[in-house]
């Protein structure tokens, strides 16, 4: 069995009640596409977009706290973004890493907490430039790997997206060589940990648009794209979702 092909959209913090209206080209793309859909809008727009969507596309969540309830103000659990329909969720982006410092521990108690809900948890990987020039990039992601992945996990449950953080927003994007060396690095350390590792649904993400969505897509192991400002709208997300083969 192959992986699993999925596009996924990233809004990040935006996006209102009138962006919605993007769902409906999204979603005719979606019929005939090749791959598995998702679009993760803000937490307030989940319940929104589920209903827009009409279960032509997958709708998730952007983060999720590790602990299904509790004193935790602000925070949104797996078991609240499932009640409102959502089906996947991401953790462990490099923004909430850095900008909340989120260890690997913590990314993992929100994995975990997503799997316990039926969620699927697509888990966020990606070293700094200076990593990467410091030639650590494969050191980096096999340890954020061993320390964000939960037991438990399966190719059912667990989508792991690999994002370079110097690749985000940027317009850069690491040649075909680097990214294939990653994904291989991935794929085998799975395949060595979980017994259906090797079916795992690997994504890139960082920097991915129409004009280099089918070269990314061609490389090994590439198995979708987590795509942000691109996904905004749907006249730019359509032709990376059309872009998969």
């Amino acid at each position: 069995m192959a992986p699993r092909r999925l596009v996924a959209g990233n809004w990040k913090m935006n996006g209102d009640l009138a962006a919605l209206d993007q769902i409906e080209g999204i979603a005719d793309a979606a019929d005939g596409a090749r791959c598995e859909v998702l679009v993760c809008p803000p937490a307030l727009l989940v319940h929104q977009m589920v209903a827009r969507a009409a279960g032509r596309i997958r709708v998730g969540a952007q983060d999720c706290h590790g602990n299904m309830s509790g004193a935790h103000t602000g925070d949104v659990s797996a078991q609240q973004l499932r009640d409102a329909g959502a089906t996947h969720v991401i953790v462990g982006h490099s923004e909430r890493r850095a900008d909340h410092g989120e260890t690997d521990a913590v990314v993992q108690a929100k994995a975990a907490a997503a799997h316990a809900t039926g969620l699927v948890a697509i888990i966020c990987l990606g070293e700094t430039e200076e990593q990467r020039d410091a030639g650590r990039t494969l050191e980096v992601i096999a340890s954020q790997l061993a320390g964000s992945v939960p037991e438990g996990a399966t190719a059912a449950n667990t989508v792991i997206a690999y994002e370079p953080i110097w690749a985000i927003g940027t317009g850069r994007v690491p040649d075909a060589a680097q990214i294939a060396e990653v994904h291989q690095k991935l794929r085998s350390d799975l395949a060595a940990r979980l017994s259906d590792g090797g079916h795992v649904t690997l994504l890139y993400g960082g920097s991915v648009k129409a004009g280099n969505a089918a070269e990314i897509f061609a490389i090994p192991n590439v198995d979708g794209a987590l795509v942000g400002g691109a996904s905004l709208k749907a006249a730019d997300f359509v032709p990376i979702i059309t872009a998969i083969s």
